[in-house]
């Protein structure tokens, strides 16, 4: 969800982030990042954290994959954070899509409703026992999105604590996006649509890449939100001891970092909705 992502970029900014660089109220929604496994499981956890300990909210954190420990990123970010501190968050390790589906349709009989469901690497998912080929994960893509989205909405009217509205935040790896040559839209571009309609904002994670340097230690942020809102766009650091620092990107080191084909997959998106 768009307000709580700027929540998290603004507590981990390096320095002081004026008041208005947060989505507006009107462009909260359901949240889709796209970026490397690693890195947006990282913000994932830090958007766990900061709803749970920040804002007091419920989260329900769906992964396939057991923590054992805190993520090296989160630990260097939160000194002194301990696992169990993070009473408010649940975590729920359903293995297959069909576990996921089934949990999440059985959210609504929880006494204590979640205020954002997370789910960490919905591509996996779909690339799971019983799931066929890409193409064919467009369905079973569609199904499960669309169910976290009225799960989220009818948890929001059953809520009765103040806490405002129950939001999704999934992440998911593209494997690449299609051409901007190709005749038709490839798979990937196809799942990407096929989640757009259920989350109504992106976040993309793209590493910066420099000629004689090693290792991912950078990444551009791009925030989308519904038209008429503007594309954001923030610079991700991983600091030496792995600590996340983000900071806003304005002006002209905007127009210098600015991809043409973030506009233009920007204003189609604008275009479908």
């Amino acid at each position: 969800m768009a307000d709580i992502l700027g929540v998290v970029f603004r507590r981990f900014a390096s320095g002081t982030v004026s008041g208005d660089v947060i989505s507006p109220p009107h462009a909260e929604g359901n949240t889709l990042v796209l970026g490397d496994v690693n890195i947006s499981r990282s913000v994932l956890f830090l958007a766990a954290v900061t709803a749970a300990t920040d804002l007091g909210l419920r989260v329900l954190f769906f992964t396939q994959t057991p923590f054992q420990s805190l993520p090296v990123s989160l630990r260097a970010s939160i000194p002194g954070l301990k696992l169990e501190s993070l009473k408010s968050v649940k975590f729920v390790y359903a293995k297959t899509l069909e576990e996921l589906v089934e949990d999440t349709a059985s959210l609504h009989e929880l006494a204590s409703p979640p205020s954002l469901i997370i789910v960490d690497g919905l591509d996996r998912y779909l690339r799971g026992p019983g799931v066929g080929p890409l193409r064919d994960e467009l369905s079973p893509a569609a199904h499960a999105a669309a169910l976290l989205h009225d799960t989220a909405a009818f948890l929001s009217r059953k809520r009765a604590d103040g806490q405002g509205p129950c939001r999704v935040l999934l992440s998911c790896q593209s494997e690449r996006e299609a051409s901007r040559d190709d005749e038709a839209p490839g798979p990937e571009l196809l799942l990407l649509s096929a989640l757009d309609r259920y989350l109504q904002v992106r976040c993309t994670l793209e590493e910066v890449r420099r000629d004689g340097e090693e290792g991912q230690n950078e990444w551009q942020v791009y925030l989308s939100v519904p038209c008429p809102s503007p594309l954001q766009q923030w610079r991700m650091v991983l600091r030496p001891g792995a600590a996340l620092e983000f900071r806003p990107v304005f002006g002209e080191e905007q127009q210098i970092l600015d991809q043409p084909e973030k506009s233009e997959q920007d204003s189609e998106r604008c275009g479908d909705n």
